[in-house]
């Protein structure tokens, strides 16, 4: 017998599309030196989402895209985020690959309907995905308020009588 939770169970279902572009660009990463099969690929994106998914489910408000920032990025500066060297374990790369693998210098921001990245200390900054912010209540008001404007216009029959 399953117990259903209303239509939202906490952030996790608004994560999926930017944690799926921060898995993607990382496994094109590794993608581009060919030593890591796609067989494996998939394995790490897996590991990966999962990991993002688990590591991001109290840090995600979409409401305050910014907040918590910090906590969300993936950094590889001389040192491997433990995030992607976890994920990477999994298909039996050492930290030594990896860092052949993927920039020395990487930052990679994931929030709420952004993901962008940066190679190099000063590189400029890509924009990898870009949702558009959800509509606020201030939209559902304008749809109601022209419901109800269209209520206040003369009916089709009112206009019927009075040109016959």
């Amino acid at each position: 017998m399953s117990h259903r939770h209303g239509p939202r169970r906490g952030p996790r279902a608004d994560m999926l599309p930017e944690i799926a572009a921060a898995v993607g660009f990382v496994s094109s990463l590794l993608r581009t030196r060919g030593c890591v099969s796609e067989q494996q690929l998939q394995v790490f994106s897996g590991a990966l989402r999962e990991a993002l998914a688990e590591h991001y489910k109290h840090h995600w408000f979409p409401e305050k895209p910014f907040k918590g920032s910090g906590y969300r990025c993936i950094r590889i500066n001389h040192k491997m985020d433990p995030i992607i060297s976890k994920a990477a374990s999994q298909i039996g790369l050492s930290l030594p690959q990896l860092y052949q693998l993927l920039p020395s210098e990487l930052t990679l921001w994931v929030d709420p309907y952004e993901v962008s990245y940066r190679i190099g200390e000063d590189g400029s900054i890509c924009v990898l995905y870009e949702a558009s912010k959800p509509p606020s209540s201030y939209g559902m008001l304008t749809c109601k308020n022209q419901m109800m404007l269209g209520r206040t216009s003369p009916s089709k029959n009112y206009i019927m009588t009075v040109s016959s």
